[in-house]
């Protein structure tokens, strides 16, 4: 349930980069970061997004990896 909470959220981001181009897998890379900072956050306009980028001091190098390569697109 929460994976497809995270899905929709990414989805539904005001930034069509993240919602458009995200795979499963890079979506997986953050999943942890999710749960652990952001879970609390409202899914929809990038909130979920904005959460995790306020955080990225804190994320695992995967997600940072996939937040830089959606942000560069």
């Amino acid at each position: 349930m929460l994976r497809i909470v995270l899905t929709a959220a990414l989805l539904c981001g005001t930034s069509a980069v993240y919602a458009q181009d995200l795979t499963a897998a890079q979506r997986d890379a953050c999943m942890g970061d999710y749960q652990k900072f952001c879970k609390s956050v409202t899914p929809g306009g990038g909130r979920i997004i904005a959460c995790l980028a306020k955080e990225s001091d804190k994320l695992t190098p995967a997600c940072k990896k996939v937040l830089a390569e959606a942000e560069r697109k």
